[in-house]
């Protein structure tokens, strides 16, 4: 096991998954795997109109995936490690995957991963549209943002 693969097993939220290493806090399907000095991460996220029990008009979907695309190609801004590199983004179906690449910095691989593979779930998330009846999962996201946002309240920043 390297150095790299090490702390992401001892980091306490990634768990060995074939032989790559799955985020445990995050909502939808992760994979962090080592290639010597590199990290590669992959995150599936669902396209909008596989978010919604609505037809979605192919206008706003191209939209929508088109904006989303672009905000996360700036994924290098959320992290100090080396080289980040957004590998692809993609869609088949109603997944859009996003495959990334970044030389971690020394002790920081799985602060760096986490960091990366959240910003891809929160521009998914900031992309989600009022007015459309999500499916369960994604409801479910919203209520507990909405909760997290009153329970802070009044809670200076």
């Amino acid at each position: 096991m390297t150095d790299i693969e090490q702390e992401l097993a001892d980091h306490g939220r990634f768990a060995r998954a074939d032989g790559a290493f799955a985020p445990t806090t995050n909502d939808w399907d992760a994979t962090v795997a080592v290639d010597g000095e590199t990290v590669e991460i992959t995150v599936v996220v669902p396209t909008l109109d596989a978010a919604t029990n609505d037809d979605v008009a192919e206008v706003v979907e191209d939209g929508w995936y088109d904006t989303f695309e672009r905000r996360v190609r700036d994924a290098d801004s959320v992290t100090l490690a080396a080289d980040v590199d957004v590998r692809s983004v993609g869609r088949e179906g109603g997944d859009i995957t996003v495959e990334i690449a970044f030389t971690p910095r020394s002790g920081k691989a799985a602060d760096d991963a986490l960091a990366l593979v959240n910003y891809v779930e929160g521009t998914w998330f900031q992309g989600v549209i009022p007015g459309y009846d999500y499916v369960g999962r994604v409801e479910r996201m919203r209520q507990q943002a909405a909760q997290n946002a009153e329970s802070t309240e009044g809670t200076p920043l």
